[in-house]
């Protein structure tokens, strides 16, 4: 009986040195997802300014987000737009758009213009190798219309790109507004 219990013993140290590894690699590190709860995107005209945004306060729960427009947006005009991205589950609520501009290499802004809303928007702010982050960006309106106009934001996308279609990545954030051009 002896042996069979040194023999487990002998076993189960074995086993548990050669588990053990010597390595001296360095793990990579885990950059975790940023938890964002709302996205405001002001757009700015002369002493006007309209305001976008997606609440969802209790993340991935059963609640639904609260989007808001608070105006609608005159025709031919254009506006200087800026976003902020806030994690509201802190207190004080964590500025995400700091961390988004610190890693501008790995995240890019796309603004979808849906049917039938005469908009165009342009880039205004780039990452350290002159590609498009988005934070900033002019909003054009035209003439008279409506429709949707959504804004993703993409982590890791491949840049340059053409797109959002080609861009690969993972979504952070992505929402979807009623807009109304008169």
């Amino acid at each position: 009986m002896k042996t069979i219990k040194l023999l487990s013993l002998s076993v189960l140290a074995a086993l548990t040195f050669t588990a053990c590894s010597d390595d001296d690699e360095t793990p990579d590190v885990v950059h975790e997802e940023e938890v964002i709860t709302t996205l405001t995107v002001s757009l700015v005209s002369g002493n006007e300014t309209i305001t976008l945004q997606t609440q969802d306060l209790d993340g991935d729960g059963p609640d639904t987000p609260v989007i808001t427009v608070s105006g609608n947006l005159a025709a031919n005009t254009v506006y200087d737009g800026s976003i902020v991205l806030l994690n509201e589950t802190e207190d004080p609520a964590e500025d995400i758009t700091e961390e988004v501009e610190e890693e501008d290499e790995e995240h890019q802004f796309f603004y979808t213009v849906g049917t039938g809303l005469d908009v165009t928007t342009e880039y205004t702010n780039f990452d350290a190798n002159g590609d498009e982050l988005g934070t900033e960006f002019t909003l054009t309106t035209g003439d008279a219309s409506s429709g949707e106009l959504t804004f993703t934001l993409i982590h890791e996308p491949t840049k340059p790109n053409t797109g959002l279609e080609d861009a690969g990545g993972e979504t952070d954030i992505s929402a979807t507004f009623d807009i109304v051009v008169e």
